[in-house]
């Protein structure tokens, strides 16, 4: 299958009539289909969140829709609600405790390494939440990844509360073998605690075909591109697991499209079956066979007139071969060698990676990273830090120089400040070298995870909504204007009307977001970047908006 890697799903794009690739594996919003089991799993989740207090528990197989159901809880947060969100759980528990000061903004002492500081710390930040009447939910993914040490030191801090609540819900999403471990004898008085939980399964096969249909029809077409006939190998195939559905179907449009057929038959779903689950037949012979060999005959037809006989260019007359023989020769430099991988440089400690890399970023905003909490000292600059993880795609928009933790090929972690970003390749400053690399060596070792900063709008609602006006609209509609090339309107005293939700709700589209006509705080950050020129950009050329 790798031997075809460098064929896209954007070759199939206009054969079958499509505005996009229907199965991406990018989590975006427009494509989401909620199944029966994912909005059972989105109610558990918002019961809890509106509980009081203690844990709450999403399981479920890689790829079955955890961070899908985790994406619509946060839009349907509360505003009263604080939301931190952890994806890197592999953390001691004084790590684990810094990075929830940073994520909730808690200030702390620099350099802490106690455990009972940075308790009282978060403690003192909950009771403050709680007399504002805020309720504070801090949200921990790939949570299997959790020690049991720090497991417990989670669970101490849900005895944080008043006498009439708890002061921190805490939310775990995580694999299977979450709910086997939290099962342990030691972890049951953690286990006692949750007061909500649920395991996401897999699609039915009725699901199945629903979810299919789902993603062709927000892709622009109506046409039955996989039929009826292919959903029940399809789920036996993919398990019901929506990821592996994206995948095989993925391949198998990309391989009708080779072979010239109107839609996926059987015979292409189990040849892209075997290529993505890496099972050759007897006689293997890949769906890109045909394309392969019509592109070797053209390049034969073409190395073919090319080098007929007696097609030799006329000589040169005295004059061109006098110039000819004047002009100096230059030897052309040869073409950069981009390597296969990221490594981190041996003369550097790799344990100043994290560092180093906040060290870059910071430099790219042209000041120096103070080795203090990275968001708090953001902050401190009109600058805000936002952690999570995500894809290229959304760097690509977000357009802004970013920290991401990566792996070696020994599986050791370090961190790495990504650029440039190009359609080819992306430059990184790794330590103190500068590293090209093929954007297919970084999708297999970046982890997902990364740190941008962006800088703050002068807003002072966390929402801006239909009906509202004042100086935060006017923020908006300078912004909206300014992504359109034109003049703000000359209004003393802006409304959020009709019109300027549609212009909110196509700038979402285009970013990928839900488009609700609410600017929260995704497409505040969004429209802050998209307008700011003095920022640092990946891209020297800004993406069409």
């Amino acid at each position: 299958m790798t031997k075809y890697a460098h064929f896209k799903p954007s070759m199939y794009l206009s054969y079958f009539s499509l505005a996009e690739a229907p199965f991406s594996i990018a989590p975006d919003p427009r494509y989401l289909y909620m199944s029966e089991s994912h909005q059972e799993a989105l109610a558990h989740l918002l019961y809890g969140v509106n509980g009081g207090g203690g844990f709450v528990l999403l399981t479920g197989e890689v790829g079955a829709g955890k961070t899908t159901v985790c994406r619509c809880l946060l839009e349907q947060i509360p505003d009263s609600c604080d939301v931190a969100y952890i994806f890197n759980p592999r953390q001691s528990v004084e790590e684990l405790l810094s990075t929830i000061c940073a994520e909730f903004g808690i200030a702390h002492p620099s350099g802490n390494t106690s455990v009972k500081v940075y308790v009282d710390c978060i403690n003192a930040y909950l009771l403050d939440a709680h007399a504002k009447g805020r309720h504070t939910v801090l949200i921990i993914d790939e949570a299997q990844n959790l020690s049991a040490d720090v497991l417990e030191q989670m669970r101490l801090l849900t005895n944080l509360e008043t006498s009439q609540r708890k002061l921190l819900q805490i939310i775990l999403l995580g694999q299977s073998e979450l709910a086997v471990m939290l099962a342990r004898p030691e972890l049951r008085q953690l286990a006692q605690r949750i007061i909500a939980r649920y395991h996401l399964g897999p699609l039915s096969r009725q699901e199945v075909a629903a979810y299919v249909r789902h993603r062709l029809e927000v892709s622009g077409t109506q046409r039955q591109l996989f039929p009826d006939a292919l959903i029940s190998p399809l789920y036996r195939l993919s398990g019901g697991i929506p990821r592996i559905i994206n995948v095989l179907c993925d391949r198998s449009l990309l391989g009708a499209y080779v072979q010239g057929k109107e839609r996926v038959d059987r015979a292409t779903l189990m040849q892209a079956a075997r290529e993505v689950f890496n099972k050759p037949a007897s006689q293997p012979r890949s769906i890109m066979g045909p394309l392969l060999a019509g592109l070797l005959a053209c390049i034969a037809l073409v190395a073919g007139v090319l080098y007929l006989p007696n097609t030799q260019p006329p000589a040169p007359t005295k004059s061109e071969a006098k110039t000819e023989a004047a002009r100096p020769v230059v030897a052309l430099p040869p073409p950069p060698v981009i390597p296969a991988n990221l490594e981190w440089p041996a003369a550097e400690p790799r344990s100043n990676s994290k560092v180093m890399a906040y060290a870059a970023l910071f430099r790219a905003w042209g000041t120096d990273y103070q080795g203090e909490d990275v968001c708090l000292q953001a902050k401190a600059l009109g600058l805000r830090c936002r952690s999570t993880r995500g894809g290229l795609e959304e760097l690509r928009q977000l357009n802004r120089p970013a920290v991401l933790l990566m792996n070696d090929n020994k599986r050791q972690e370090f961190y790495a400040t990504l650029m440039r970003l190009d359609d080819k390749s992306a430059t990184f400053t790794i330590g103190k070298e500068t590293t090209i690399v093929a954007l297919g060596a970084l999708a297999e070792q970046w982890s997902g995870h990364y740190t941008i900063l962006w800088r703050m709008p002068p807003v002072t609602h966390h929402q801006i909504q239909m009906g509202d006006r004042g100086a935060d609209v006017e923020w908006l509609s300078k912004q909206l204007a300014q992504l359109h090339g034109k003049e703000p309107e000359n209004t003393t005293d802006p409304v959020f009307d009709e019109a300027m939700m549609r212009q909110v709700k196509q700038f979402q589209l285009v970013q990928g977001l839900t488009p609700d006509g609410t600017v929260g705080s995704q497409t505040m950050m969004r429209l802050s970047s998209a307008a700011d020129l003095t920022a640092p950009k990946l891209s020297r050329e800004q993406r069409a908006k």
